[in-house]
């Protein structure tokens, strides 16, 4: 019988059978054999065998991402050395779908165990987890669903990508059903390029499938609303992604892969001083924006343009997130709920601001 592929499969707390977000502090751990989905994919797979799972909190990677990669190189090189014939082929992380916090970990992982140990790696995330846009170029990544119901799917693919990874074959993202990773490639065509134009025209004019050699991004596009007539009788809201929340984040935003966004009160206030507020972003130093997070909320402005009666007045209530990393969907549910509410308010203009 052929000697089957060693596998490491990363986890996060909930998947790695610690808990849910009570867990989410969770630093590194190792266990050996495999851990919730990792059952299946030893069932699935009669040519991988997962050695070892090692599980880590979603919070404590989101927060020290850095650290808890160390950490997780750590805990393979003393588990695998080679000194004692222990080789690990194949590393294996989530999938991780549509979890920001999670993606980014798997991301990091993955990246740190290629580079520095030599090991292939490989994850399985929906496009548009926010580590798709740090990590694709380096990592493989299979195209996964956006929530758990495609984890069978998700772990049939990574089983059968991994085992091409570890055989060194080629990844292709169509027939393999992996994420683009931006990479052009040259090659020899039997055809010149005015052929292949061609033919793409032709089918695409009869309607048949065909597939560009060169993809362009899409992107959103949002009509304007059109101009306030009169600012001076104007409801102004403010509206931030820049993480200013009051002192010690009562609704525990996240640093990174926001899961919330939060509503804070701001009558009796002229300005935010740093005993009232904080920046709880992890994506930029909050050095200067928490000794004055005027500089990203601009409450201080803002009263002044209502005592000039340059605006009618300003909304009561303002709204905050934390914009790094945090996914294109979340994001977009985000802006809907909170323009929901302020619609409901009967507030004309947002100012928003971001990093």
């Amino acid at each position: 019988m052929p000697q089957k592929i060693r596998v490491i499969h990363y986890l996060n707390q909930f998947f790695g059978g610690l808990g849910g977000e009570e867990e989410a502090g969770a630093e590194p751990s190792w266990f050996d054999g495999p851990r919730g989905p990792g059952a299946l994919l030893d069932e699935l797979t009669p040519e991988l065998e997962v050695v070892a799972t090692i599980v880590a909190g979603d919070n404590y990677m989101a927060e020290h991402l850095t650290e808890g990669t160390e950490r997780i190189l750590a805990l393979i090189e003393q588990h695998t050395p080679a000194d004692r014939g222990v080789e690990l082929e194949l590393l294996l992380a989530g999938p991780a779908f549509n979890a920001g916090r999670y993606g980014m970990a798997c991301g990091a992982l993955c990246q740190a165990v290629q580079s520095r140990l030599g090991i292939r790696a490989l994850t399985a995330l929906y496009p548009e987890n926010p580590a798709v846009a740090n990590y694709r170029r380096e990592v493989a990544m299979l195209r996964a669903g956006d929530d758990v119901m495609g984890m069978r799917e998700a772990l049939e693919g990574m089983a059968r990508v991994g085992l091409k990874l570890v055989r060194g074959e080629p990844i292709l993202p169509v027939e393999d059903g992996t994420i683009p990773r931006g990479i052009r490639q040259n090659y020899f065509s039997v055809s010149t390029g005015a052929e292949r134009a061609i033919d793409m025209l032709m089918r695409k004019l009869s309607g048949a499938d065909f597939e560009t050699e060169y993809a362009m991004p899409v992107f959103d596009r949002v009509t304007p609303a059109p101009a306030i007539e009169d600012m001076g009788s104007a409801t102004v809201a403010l509206v931030t992604s820049g993480g200013i929340v009051p002192r010690g984040n009562p609704d525990r935003i996240e640093a990174a892969s926001a899961s919330r966004f939060g509503e804070y009160p701001l009558e009796g206030l002229d300005r935010l001083t740093a005993e009232t507020h904080q920046s709880v972003h992890g994506g930029y130093d909050p050095t200067y924006a928490n000794a004055d997070p005027n500089r990203v909320l601009p409450l201080d402005v803002m009263r002044d343009l209502e005592r000039e009666g340059r605006i009618g007045r300003l909304h009561p209530l303002y709204y905050a997130t934390v914009g790094n990393a945090t996914s294109v969907r979340r994001a977009r549910r985000f802006g809907e709920e909170i323009a929901a509410l302020l619609v409901n308010e009967g507030v004309q203009a947002v100012i928003f601001t971001s990093t």
